[in-house]
C-alpha cells in the first residue's frame, strides 16, 4: 500500500513537472513570437535621424579618408549579407540595429550624410565608426587619442545643423521624426582601455562625456525633436576584444555568463549616471517623449537565451571574423578585413562578428528586444 501510494506522489510530480516545462515552453515561444514582431508603425514615424559611432555608422566613415585607412568596416566581408561586391560600411556582415528599427518603421534604411546626391527624405544617419562624445581636443588633453575620426558628437550635430538650415519649417516636419543620440560614448572609453589607461581614469571622465551628451539631446530638441532615444553602453566585459586583453585565470575576475566584471560593472556605472542625466532633463522638457535605450539588458537578454534564438553554444563569446583560436578567436594584430583572416561558416550562429562590433543576427535579436521595450514609453497608439 505504501509503495502504491509512493508510486502514485511521483507520477504527480512527474506530471506537475511536465506540465509546468511545457508552459515554459510555451511562455518562451509566445514571447519569440511577439519579438518576431515589431510594431513600430503603430508609432507613425516619417524620418529618422541617427547621431553616433559604429554601433550605427551606415557608411559615413568610408568616405572620410582617415577613417577609411585606419578602420576596416570599409572592407569584405563587412556587409556581406547586404552586398556580395563592397562593403557598405556597416561594421557588420549586414544590417545594424538602426537598420531594423527603420525597416520596422515601415521606412527605407538610412543613408549616411557623407553620400553626395543621397535621398535624405525619411532622415539622415550622421554616426561615424570611432567617433567619440568628447571632442578630439578635450580626449588630446586627457592624452587619449582617436587614430580613426575627429567626427564626434560635435561635430555631427554641426552637420545635422547645416542639414536642416536648408529646409524651411523644420520644427514642424520634425513632429513626426525619431531621433536616435547614439549610441555614442563608449569609444571615450574604449580609446582608453586600448591605451592602457587606468579604470579610475576613465570612471572620471563619466560625468563629463554624459553631460556632453546631454547637451546634444538638448541641441536636438533645439531643432525641433519631440521622440529622442538616448542609449547606454553595451556590458563590454562581454567582447572578445576586452576578454582577450584582460584575460586572466582568476576565476573571479568573470560573471555567470563569462564575462569581465570590472569591465562590466563600469558600464553598469557609466549608464546608470546616464540614465539619471536623463531622467533629470524629462522634468526640464516635459512635453518631450525621451527615452533610455537599454543597450545593456538587450546584449544580456540576448546572450541568456542565445542557443534558443539559435545561437551556437560554444561560439557565445568567439568572433566570427578573425584569427587567433583559443576561446575567443580574436587577435587585435589581425582584425577582420585583413589578408588571411577566415570567416566562420555560418555567421548567423554567431553573436559576435569581429571582436568588437555584433553579427547581423545578433543586432536582429537586439533590436527587437529594444523595440518591445521602447514601445510603450513612446507612447505610440
Amino acid at each position: 500500500m505504501a509503495l502504491t501510494i509512493r508510486v502514485v506522489l511521483d507520477l504527480l510530480v512527474i506530471s506537475f513537472l511536465f506540465s509546468f516545462n511545457v508552459l515554459q515552453q510555451k511562455t518562451n515561444a509566445q514571447s519569440l513570437r511577439t519579438l518576431q514582431n515589431p510594431r513600430l508603425m503603430k508609432c507613425g514615424f516619417d524620418k529618422i535621424y541617427q547621431l553616433g559611432d559604429s554601433l550605427a555608422d551606415t557608411g559615413n566613415c568610408i568616405r572620410e579618408n582617415l577613417c577609411a585607412r585606419r578602420l576596416g568596416c570599409g572592407r569584405f566581408p563587412y556587409g556581406m549579407n547586404i552586398s556580395q561586391k563592397k562593403s557598405s560600411g556597416r561594421c557588420s556582415n549586414g544590417m545594424l540595429i538602426i537598420d531594423f528599427i527603420a525597416l520596422g518603421s515601415g521606412l527605407p534604411l538610412l543613408n549616411p550624410y557623407k553620400l553626395k546626391s543621397a535621398n535624405f527624405t525619411h532622415g539622415v544617419n550622421f554616426a561615424v565608426a570611432g567617433a567619440t562624445a568628447l571632442s578630439a581636443q578635450v580626449m588630446a588633453k586627457k592624452k587619449i587619442v582617436n587614430a580613426a575620426t575627429n567626427s564626434s558628437l560635435s561635430v555631427q550635430l554641426a552637420w545635422m545643423s547645416s542639414h536642416f538650415k536648408t529646409s524651411t519649417d523644420v520644427a514642424t516636419k520634425l513632429k513626426k521624426a525619431l531621433f536616435l543620440v547614439g549610441e555614442v560614448g563608449g569609444n571615450d572609453f574604449n580609446h582608453g582601455l586600448l591605451q592602457d589607461k587606468r579604470m579610475e581614469e576613465l570612471r572620471n571622465m563619466v560625468p563629463e562625456i554624459v553631460q556632453t551628451i546631454i547637451h546634444g539631446v538638448r541641441r536636438v530638441i533645439g531643432f525641433g525633436a519631440t521622440r529622442i532615444v538616448v542609449p547606454g553602453n553595451f556590458p563590454i566585459g562581454c567582447l572578445p576584444i576586452y576578454l582577450t586583453k584582460f584575460r586572466t585565470d582568476n576565476s573571479t575576475a568573470y560573471d555567470e555568463h563569462h564575462c569581465l566584471k570590472d569591465l562590466n560593472n563600469f558600464a553598469v556605472f557609466y549608464n546608470q549616471h546616464l540614465q539619471q542625466a536623463i531622467q533629470k532633463l524629462k522634468k526640464r522638457y516635459s512635453k518631450i517623449t525621451l527615452i533610455y535605450g537599454d543597450y545593456y539588458n538587450a546584449y544580456l537578454w540576448v546572450l541568456r537565451n542565445a542557443v534558443t534564438l539559435g545561437f551556437d553554444k560554444n561560439s557565445l563569446q568567439k568572433a566570427c571574423c578573425g584569427i587567433g583560436g583559443g576561446d575567443y578567436n580574436f587577435d587585435i594584430r589581425k582584425l577582420c578585413g585583413s589578408p588571411g583572416v577566415p570567416i566562420c561558416a555560418d555567421p548567423s550562429t554567431y553573436i559576435g562578428w569581429d571582436g568588437i562590433h555584433l553579427t547581423q543576427q545578433a543586432y536582429k535579436w537586439l533590436s527587437r528586444w529594444l523595440i518591445n521595450d521602447m514601445l510603450p514609453k513612446l507612447n505610440c497608439q
